[in-house]
Parts: structure tokens; sequence; C-alpha cells
């Protein structure tokens, strides 16, 4: 395995990497999406902060690509949408820089209040900058804190302990949520018009880009503060500056910018009621060590187990649910794969899964079993795209969970319907991965070993010489599963030890009594 970190990740995250066998390369940003293109070919995984970008046209060619790895909160820098149809995982660490941006913000707080910035250069250029400089306390003031998670919560409860009477608001959260924390929530533009001081900490999305536009910034208190450490994109940026010059807000600290990073020309960077950093809310020792060790472990397991956290694409799966369902994906993509030669462009497919099912995360389990499915049929398909790639061909898939097991502890359903016929296989881990009924016919063979399906009519001499055809052309039989249709006919799961070339099959299916021979 190989992953290119980008953007200086920590060490401490890259140590592991190498210590689970993967090789690991390093990069300075790479600004250019054709640059990282080209870089990216034979990668399975790449570590990016906030100085790389990965958009759509740096994933045209990342045919092997399986994880995208935010060392941070924010993936507004990633194509998700782009990586999903790709199938690529796209994973982040939001709870390792928690505590560095919200005392960032803090810190954002107090510059405000006591002029730091501007006292800080007024003595370095010579000055004693007292006069003009006169701030305000913090304790008895009232922080509004939009976006009520980790960060905005972490932010919330240290305004609390310097005595500042915090109310919240937070689109993500529903309105019977207001009332049961410690934090009143409030609706925006009431929040906005109460405080003294507002302080963003919620992503950048297509709903929440310049959420604070003109309109909602002169909504908000005269003479009031804005603090922006969140993402850029949040406020307009046009308009703050407008409303700074009118005097309608006091001050505004931004810790992240439309454009990153910012233009030298800005006008943000003259105002002087402005403080501007460069987007250091992450940007402590301790919090670049923890991203990365996170995010390492999060790709480790991932590609080693199936197990999903901090994954923006996919739902999660902790590592003792991964345990639990692991024994079944190679299964799974087995079946996948079979059912896909079985029904080659299938449109219903429904999976039922039997008996003992309590405490069982099916969700993977379906969704690398449809990878498996249409795989054959395009380009990439991997179980983070393969419900969207599932739709977007018109295969409906359907799940069922519970029912009764036939005797076996966990027994797997699956239907196919497609070009006017339908299949159906049972399957479990009895003794390994089997299957052990298809078309409704007991059977018992392994779905990953090389198998003859044979249709034949049911009389004697017909078994006899297919075995001496595959043992005249040096082909061991593993294993022969012989039902009967009915009919008047059988069915065979015939084991190999080998692919059985296309002339021998040929031979196969000239045999007296062969109804069909196929090479699963």
């Amino acid at each position: 395995m190989r992953v290119l970190a980008c953007d200086g990740i920590h060490e401490d995250g890259l140590a592991l990497f190498r210590e689970a066998g993967w090789a690991v390369e390093t990069s300075e940003p790479v600004k250019d999406p054709a640059v990282l293109a080209q870089r990216l070919a034979g990668f399975d995984a790449v570590l990016v902060r906030s100085a790389t970008q990965v958009p759509a046209e740096a994933l045209a060619a990342a045919d092997k690509l399986r994880v995208i790895g935010r060392a941070g909160a924010g993936v507004d820098t990633i194509d998700v949408e782009a990586a999903t149809a790709r199938g690529i995982a796209v994973m982040n660490a939001p709870d390792g820089n928690t505590l560095a941006a919200a005392e960032h913000a803090i810190s954002l707080l107090f510059a405000l209040a006591r002029h730091v910035p501007r006292a800080d250069a007024g003595m370095k250029a010579g000055e004693w900058p007292k006069a003009g400089l006169t701030g305000f306390e913090l304790e008895g003031k009232k922080l509004g804190v939009i976006g009520l998670g980790r960060i905005g919560a972490t932010v919330a409860r240290k305004a609390q302990g310097i005595g500042m009477e915090v109310a919240a608001h937070d689109p993500f959260l529903p309105a019977a949520a207001a009332g049961k924390g410690s934090v009143p929530l409030m609706a925006l533009e009431q929040l906005l018009a109460w405080a003294d001081v507002v302080t963003l900490h919620i992503p950048r999305t297509k709903d929440t880009t310049n959420l604070l536009d003109e309109t909602r910034l002169r909504g908000m208190k005269q003479g009031a503060f804005l603090i922006n450490a969140a993402r850029g994109g949040l406020v307009d940026e046009a308009a703050l500056l407008q409303l700074l010059d009118e005097g309608h807000l006091a001050g505004a600290a931004l810790d992240t910018f439309a454009t990153e990073p910012l233009p030298k020309e800005s006008p943000l960077r003259g105002h002087p009621r402005l403080v501007l950093t460069p987007h250091l809310g992450a940007s402590t020792g301790e919090a670049q060590q923890a991203v990365s060790t996170i995010l390492a472990r999060q790709i480790i397991d991932f590609v080693a187990t199936g197990a999903v956290a901090g994954c923006v694409n996919l739902p999660p799966l902790t590592p003792e649910t991964a345990r639990e369902v692991g024994p079944w994906m190679p299964l799974m993509t087995a079946l996948g794969r079979l059912a896909a030669r079985l029904v080659p462009a299938p449109v219903k497919l429904h999976v039922t899964y039997a008996g003992r099912t309590e405490g069982l995360d099916t969700r993977p389990l379906t969704r690398l079993l449809v990878a498996a499915l249409l795989g054959p049929a395009s380009g990439r398909v991997t179980p983070v795209n393969a419900l969207h790639e599932a739709a977007a061909r018109g295969l409906e898939v359907a799940e069922t969970l519970g029912g009764d097991g036939d005797g076996f502890d966990r027994l797997l359903r699956i239907r196919v319907e497609g070009a006017g016929q339908v299949r159906e296989l049972e399957a479990t881990l009895h003794r390994g991965p089997r299957v052990v009924r298809l078309d409704g016919v007991e059977l018992d063979f392994d779905p990953q070993a090389h198998i003859l399906l044979m249709r034949n009519e049911d009389k004697p001499g017909v078994i006899g010489l297919v075995g001496s055809h595959l043992g005249a052309a040096g082909v061991n039989i593993v294993n022969f599963s012989l039902g009967a249709t009915g009919d008047g006919g059988a069915v065979a799961a015939i084991t190999v030890d080998r692919e059985v070339a296309p002339a021998q099959l040929q031979s196969l299916r000239g045999i007296p009594g062969i109804l069909s021979m196929e090479q699963l």
C-alpha cells in the first residue's frame, strides 16, 4: 500500500503507516489539479490539510486511490461528490483539533476586546499607542455561537467560564433540542440581534456559504463584533468591510477566508478594525499530532478490516462491528460476482438476512454485494459509490432483515432479476463460505473457487463422461455437488482446481445429456 502525504502531515501519523507496512511519500502542497492528478497515480491514499485542494479533475485518473484523508475537520477543499462517484472514501479527523480551534477563537475574542494586535504593532513601531485603545470586559457580555458541534460547544463552555452569557444557533440541530442543554438555542436572526459578539463554528456547505450576508450582518447589534475561525466563505467579506466602514460593526476577527492564501492586495489586510490570522485554528503541535494519528488509524483499519470511522461518504462501522461482519465480506464479493455471471444485466436485487440477525450491521455487506454485482459492467464500483451507481443504472436494491434461517445460524438469500430471468442464491458461513441452494436446488460449493455450473439430463453415465473429459484435460475435480430439479433434470456445481480452457469447455458442452455448461 502507498500513501502520499501533502501539506506537512505530522510524523507520528506517518510512522503508523510505516509500521503497518505502507510505503509513505511526502510532498509540499500541490496547488495545480493537473499536477496532483499525475502525483496520485499508483497511490492507495492521499493525506491533505487545507493547502492542497482535491477537485474532481485531480481524481480523473486516480484508478487505484481508495481514500482521501483530511488531517482536520473541514472537507470543503475536497470534491466529496466526485470522490464518491469514483468510489473513493473521504475521511477526516474532526476530534483531533477541537481544543486548538476553540482556544484560537477565544484568543481572537480577547484580541478584539483589548486591541492586542494594534497595541503590539504600535509598540514595535516605537510608539506608545495607549490613546484610542480602550477595550471592553468580557464578563457579562453576550456571546452568540453559531454552530454547537464539538468546537462550538467547547467555545461556549470556555466563554461561560469567563462569565459571558452564551446562547447559540445551530442549523443542524432540531428545534426539539432547544432548552435541553446548558446553552439556550435561538433562531439565527434573534441571536444576531441579541449578541455583543458572534462567533461562527459551522462547516461550509452550499447552504452555509455567505450565511452572514449584508442583510444578516445589518441584523447584528449596533457596535457588535464578529469572529470567524471556522471556514472561509461563511461571511460575505465585501459586506463585512462595508459595515465596518459604516461603523455598524465595531470589529471582526477572521482566521479563514473565501480565498486562501489571502491575496496580498485584499482590502481586508489594511482595515484597522480587523484582526487577521492565517488559518491558525488547528495549528498547534498537539492538534497536528492528534489529527495525523487519528487519521492514520482510521485509514489503516479501513483498508485492513473494513472498519469505517470519520468517513463523510460512508456510514460508520466500528472495529467491533467490522469484526462481526468481516467474515461475511469475502462471501458477499464472491456472491456478487456469481450473480453478475448468472444475470449480466440486473434490474432488481433483493437481499434477505435470515436467522440470527440481531446486532448485524448489514449496510457494508449490501454495499459490498452491489459493488461486486455491478463491477464487471462498469469501470470502478466500490462500496462507497455502489448504491449511487445502482440508482444511476436503474438497479432497484431492497433488503429484508429477519426470517427463518432454515437450520443455519445465519442464512443469506439473494434474488436477482434481469433480462427476463430470475435467479436465486442461498449462502452461509457454515463450514466456510458456502452456497447451499441455487434456484431452489440444494447444492454445496464455495463461490470463491473455480466452478463449473452444469445442467444436464438426470440419467446414468453423464457424470462419468464429464469426469473423464476433465481428467483427460488435466483438470482435477475438487468437489462435485449434484441436485435434482424434479423435472427429469439435474444441476451440478463442479469445483475444479483451475480455470477450464474455452476449447475444453466447448468439448464438455458436446457430451450427450449436457443441457448447459457455464464457467463461473
